[in-house]
C-alpha cells in the first residue's frame, strides 16, 4: 500500500486543508509538498483548462519524485468578466503570485457592478498521476457558487478567499474554519470525491 503522496503545491494552506481532509477520512497516507523535495522543478501551467494544467503538474512532479502525486489547478470565474481570470486567477495581476494585488485588480474590474450581477463561481480540478503511467490519471473536480464582496472580509483562508462570499453560509470563505470551507468549497467538494476514488485506484498498482 502506498505510504506517501506528494502533493505537487508550495502553498502550505492548501496542503493544510488537504491534509485535515485525509485525516478526517482515515486514509493512512503521509502528504508531501514540493517543499520537502530537493530543488523540484516549477512546471509551466501553458493549459487552457484547469485539467490540462492539473496534468502538466502531476506529471512533472510525479517523473521527478518518483512518487504518486496529486496536483490541482483552481480558479476564480466571474459572470460579469466572462470567467474571468479563470485559469490565469493566481497570476492575474502579474507572473508573480501576489494575493493582495489580485483582489485589488478584481474589484477594480468589478467597479460599478451591481450587487446581483457579481455572481461568480470557484472551480478545482484535481489529477492523481503514478509516475510512468500517466495514461491512468485519476481526474476529479468540484465548484462552489458565490459572489464577489466589494470589501474583503475575514482573515483566514487565502487567495481571492476575503471577497468569496458564500449566501448559503453567510459569510466569505475566509471567514470559515478550515472544517467549514472544507465542506463546502470547491475543493473540498473535489477532495470528497478523491478519497471515495482513490483507494480503488491506488490498489490497481499494487
Amino acid at each position: 500500500m502506498v505510504k506517501e503522496i506528494l502533493f505537487a503545491t508550495s502553498n502550505q494552506g492548501k496542503a493544510r486543508e488537504l491534509k485535515e481532509a485525509f485525516k478526517k477520512a482515515g486514509v493512512d497516507v503521509e502528504i508531501k509538498t514540493n517543499a520537502d523535495l530537493d530543488n523540484p522543478p516549477h512546471p509551466i501551467e501553458s493549459g487552457h483548462t484547469f485539467e490540462t494544467n492539473a496534468k502538466i503538474k502531476a506529471h512533472e512532479l510525479a517523473d521527478f519524485s518518483k512518487m504518486p502525486t496529486i496536483a490541482d489547478d483552481s480558479g476564480l470565474m466571474v459572470d460579469a468578466l466572462n470567467g474571468e481570470p479563470g485559469v490565469r486567477s493566481a497570476r492575474y495581476a502579474g507572473e508573480a503570485h501576489n494575493d493582495a494585488k489580485n483582489n485589488a485588480k478584481l474589484l477594480a474590474e468589478l467597479g460599478g457592478v451591481p450587487e446581483d450581477k457579481r455572481t461568480a463561481k470557484f472551480w478545482t480540478t484535481i489529477v492523481v498521476s503514478m509516475p510512468g503511467k500517466f495514461d491512468k490519471d485519476l481526474v476529479v473536480s468540484g465548484t462552489c457558487s458565490g459572489r464577489i464582496l466589494a470589501l474583503p472580509q475575514g482573515e483566514d483562508g487565502f487567495g481571492y478567499d476575503p471577497l468569496f462570499y458564500v449566501p448559503e453560509k453567510g459569510k466569505t470563505f475566509a471567514q470559515m474554519t478550515t472544517d467549514e470551507k472544507n465542506e463546502i468549497s470547491h475543493r473540498g467538494r473535489a477532495v470528497e470525491k478523491l478519497l471515495q476514488e482513490l483507494p480503488a485506484w491506488l490498489a490497481q498498482f499494487e
